[in-house]
């Protein structure tokens, strides 16, 4: 066994590796950019090594810079994470030449399935069912347009170095088609260093599984079942979940038998997944693509295996046969994971940079038959950086049956509280309530069909209603308490404060009794029982945890001069808790109206300026792009809003942009 192996990743993936070399006895280096010096994984490594500037293609994705930290710290293995160097062939073949253990596949193994187009030559040769496309590479815009002529649109245009989501568009006619194509092949560039492009036919109504496999260098090759992840948007994964509610066991052991056939064709020896694109109607499916790396959605097939998947690629890579067969492996209950993106959902989920101020995640561990997990990479006061992926953290949480692992998820979101970015928890918890996720009911266009004008929040179910006042009612009633206390009128637990209180929320009046104890209080809203209200939260906290009315809750609240405002899942909601005399004399204030923005096309959010498209004069349409900015490493088609002309633009490519900055002005 190695005693010391290198990471040569950054964030949530290299803080991963760790944890589990750390439990194996094997020491750690991390190497590190300039934006990522103070970061939680170069703090809990053994060592680290500084590679240079923030941008990628100038620290991870310099091989020579990855392969010098490994020669300087006597590392005798590197693990690549996902993404950066991990699906390189030629760094898997430089590490073999060097002699220093890549924690991965064989290069051959990599060039023939990392390479999407061509893995669907070699999946055709080793008869697996392939979508229908053009397997070779597209020279230009034209040559695209008689492909997608020839297979009908809508099509899906692809990098063929792609992975994680990077380098993907879905094209409907084409328009969309000469638009998405060069978008594709710069991302392509910018992200893998590989501008190839293929094109195959986009299935409607599909559902995205993958299988996960696992080989070692002894020839055996099993396979750990399916994940499915179809909750994405622009092909980014979102949500995915171990097993899959559409496979019965005859679908999965034929796409299993597919994927390990694919994977020793090759002679796979590492982690790996074979992704599938399946109907949810006749649960036919066809081979997409193959990932040679440990897949960022790994957890929810170790929470329902029981196996560590980065232990057995470290032991695959030392030598070490595989410890089980194909027989030895059972499902064991459901596990879903929701990926925590720095991103606003209420902004059409663009990116959004900036400082951690505050970052609490919920209590980690076994609760009874649920589990909860969560995998991260960073602490709070740490910075969000425009020039990585915007993922802030993995969590999973894992029960007997489907909806036991949904309804834990969604407290456990509940609980997670982030402050300083924009994130997408509320969305995630709003889709664990939504009927058709709860249903299994789903595709890759879930998001756009559930949400077709973005996410705007979800209104409280009444029984949510009540939630909500009782917990701000309760806020309220122990602030005054303590109010009292500080001046000396009363002290201690049950003091004398008000029991009777209004909560005003949108003009709307509601009476609520607050008879605090020594766990929480009794409380009754609009008349009716009172109920007990268990909790041991106290003013500062930004959770409120509890149970009401039989069932537990997390609430995120916070006391602004407008009222408390609190969130559960997906909604938000402002409530003044006020006196019966004065909430009589409460007025509602006018919302003051939008400030008029029809005139100006602003960068949604901060990041770098690929290229303006119009100029001074030019007449533009609703919808038209006129700009790219890349941030977190996509490429974001800024678009007008209505029809104008081009009075003015106030930046050009290469310039930095930050949120809201008014990038070209209409006449």
């Amino acid at each position: 066994m190695f005693e010391k192996i290198l990471i040569a990743n950054r964030g949530e993936i290299a803080v991963r590796v760790i944890k589990t070399a750390r439990r194996m006895g094997i020491k750690t280096v991390v190497v590190f950019s300039e934006a990522d010096r103070d970061s939680m994984a170069v703090e809990m490594a053994d060592e680290g090594v500084f590679i240079g500037p923030a941008p990628a293609a100038e620290s991870y994705l310099v091989a020579d810079k990855i392969v010098a930290a490994a020669r300087a710290t006597g590392a005798q293995a590197i693990h690549p994470g996902f993404g950066f160097l991990s699906e390189k062939a030629e760094f898997a073949q430089r590490l073999l030449d060097e002699k220093i253990v890549f924690i991965g596949p064989n290069p051959h193994a990599i060039a023939a399935m990392g390479d999407k187009i061509e893995s669907k030559k070699t999946a055709a040769q080793a008869n697996v069912s392939c979508v229908p496309g053009f397997i070779g590479e597209i020279e230009d815009v034209k040559h695209a347009a008689k492909i997608a002529d020839e297979i009908g649109y809508p099509v899906m245009i692809k990098a063929s170095a792609g992975g994680g989501g990077k380098g993907i568009r879905v094209a409907y006619d084409k328009k969309e088609l000469d638009e998405g194509f060069p978008a594709v092949r710069a991302e392509a560039k910018n992200a893998f260093g590989d501008d190839r492009i293929f094109i195959e036919k986009f299935v409607l109504n599909p559902r995205h599984i993958e299988i996960q496999v696992l080989g070692d260098k002894h020839g055996n090759v099993v396979h750990l079942f399916e994940r499915e992840c179809s909750i994405q948007r622009r092909n980014q994964k979102v949500i995915e979940e171990a097993p899959s509610p559409l496979l019965d066991e005859k679908t999965r052991k034929a796409m299993g038998a597919q994927a390990v056939a694919l994977a020793k064709a090759v002679g796979y020896d590492s982690a790996g997944t074979v992704e599938f694109v399946a109907s949810g109607v006749d649960k036919s499916f066809f081979f997409l693509e193959m990932n040679t790396r440990l897949q960022v959605e790994h957890p929810v097939t170790e929470a329902i295996t029981g196996l560590d998947l980065v232990e057995l690629m470290i032991r695959v890579a030392a030598g070490e046969k595989l410890p089980f067969s194909q027989s030895d492996l059972k499902i064991n209950g459901w596990a879903i994971e929701s990926r925590i993106y720095a991103e606003d959902p209420y902004r059409n989920f663009l990116p959004s940079i900036g400082r951690l101020r505050d970052y609490r995640p919920p209590q980690e561990g076994q609760f009874g038959d649920i589990r909860v997990r969560n995998d991260a990479g960073v602490r709070a006061g740490d910075e969000i950086s425009m020039f990585y992926d915007p993922m802030i953290a993995k969590l999973v949480t894992h029960g007997p049956n489907r909806i036991a692992a949904i309804d834990a998820q969604a407290r456990a979101l509940d609980a997670f509280y982030i402050d300083g970015i924009q994130h997408n928890i509320p969305f995630l918890g709003a889709v664990m309530d939504e009927t058709r996720f709860r249903s299994g009911d789903i595709t890759t266009a879930y998001i756009k069909d559930e949400f077709p004008a973005g996410f705007t929040g979800t209104a409280p179910t009444e029984a949510q209603g009540r939630l909500l006042i009782a917990c701000a009612a309760f806020a309220q009633a122990i602030h005054a308490q303590r109010s009292r206390a500080t001046s000396g009128q009363v002290n201690g637990v049950g003091a004398e404060v008000r029991q009777d209180w209004v909560a005003v929320q949108n003009g709307d009046q509601t009476p609520v009794h607050v008879d605090l104890t020594e766990d929480g209080a009794l409380i009754a809203i609009h008349g009716g029982p009172l109920r007990p209200f268990e909790t041991a939260w106290r003013p500062g906290q930004p959770v409120m945890e509890g149970d009401f009315e039989g069932a537990p809750f997390a609430v995120k609240i916070r006391n602004r001069p407008e009222g408390y405002v609190l969130q559960l899942r997906g909604v938000t909601a402002r409530i003044i808790i006020a006196s019966p005399r004065g909430a009589a004399l409460h007025e509602r204030i006018p919302e003051k109206p939008p400030a008029d923005t029809s005139k100006v096309i602003m960068s949604p959010m901060p990041g770098l300026v690929v290229s303006i498209d119009v100029k001074a004069g030019q007449d533009v349409k609703a919808g038209e792009g006129v700009a790219i900015v890349e941030a977190m490493k996509m490429q974001n088609i800024i678009r007008a809003e209505r029809d104008g002309v081009v009075a003015k633009v106030n930046v050009e490519a290469g310039a930095s942009v930050a949120a809201d900055e008014v990038m070209i002005e209409l006449a």
